[in-house]
């Protein structure tokens, strides 16, 4: 799955749209490293979101395409 749209159905961002933004603006890291929109979410990386303060830091715990908006909390844990 697409970082930008990991981040929305996780619902840590609220919008694609916000999330591309915030990933182009160099909010948003992945393992460390600054990513690109499209890059390709594992089960296991640690994304970090410095929009607020303090940043946000979670895992992945699952990438599934298709989840229901209970379910958007089990896809990561809080770091």
């Amino acid at each position: 799955m697409r970082l930008d749209l990991f981040l929305k159905m996780s619902r840590l961002i609220k919008r694609r749209s916000i999330a591309k933004i915030a990933c182009d603006g160099k909010k948003v890291s992945v393992n460390g490293k600054i990513e690109k929109p499209s890059y390709e979410v594992k089960v296991g990386d640690i994304i970090k979101i410095e929009i607020s303060n303090p940043p946000v830091e979670v895992r992945v715990v699952d990438s599934t395409k298709k989840i229901g908006k209970q379910a958007a909390k089990e896809m990561f844990e809080r770091i």
